[in-house]
């Protein structure tokens, strides 16, 4: 699934840049009071990166499993007054514990770490999205 297509990040307006990396252009659309890029807005960019992210971790679950945002916490570090970018990650360690859980019981979670970053490499918030994926039962696709 290209996340770009979704409804709602079509029309909050991210896309992706030629290298692939997801970003929000800067635009009056998604300025806050203070002419910079409002919170909601970079949380948008933030969590549609993060559930990109798990589609290329496990790209043989596309399509056969509901993931679902359970949880998230989100620190915004600087004003964003120019496009800004996600750039997920997700550790080794957690992947393993992941595909563990989930082939013994067929759902499972994983925190995906993302961080935010304006034109000039500034980080302008960080979070963690911790995703719950179920599946079909075993035997089940």
């Amino acid at each position: 699934m290209d996340v770009t297509a979704i409804p709602f990040v079509e029309k909050v307006g991210i896309c992706r840049t030629e290298e692939g990396t997801l970003t929000l252009p800067f635009s009056t659309s998604t300025q806050n009071h203070l002419n910079t890029i409002h919170a909601s807005a970079q949380f948008a960019l933030a969590e549609t990166a993060s559930g990109e992210a798990l589609q290329r971790l496990f790209p043989e679950l596309a399509g056969k499993v509901v993931p679902v945002l359970r949880e998230s916490h989100v620190k915004f570090k600087r004003p964003a007054s120019s496009a800004i970018f996600a750039f997920p990650a997700v550790s080794e360690e957690a992947v393993s514990k992941f595909k563990e859980q989930f082939e013994k019981k067929r759902r499972s979670s994983i925190t995906v770490d993302v961080e935010v970053r304006d034109s000039d490499g500034v980080v302008t918030s960080v979070g963690m999205f911790d995703w719950f994926v179920q599946g079909p039962p075993q035997g089940k696709t």
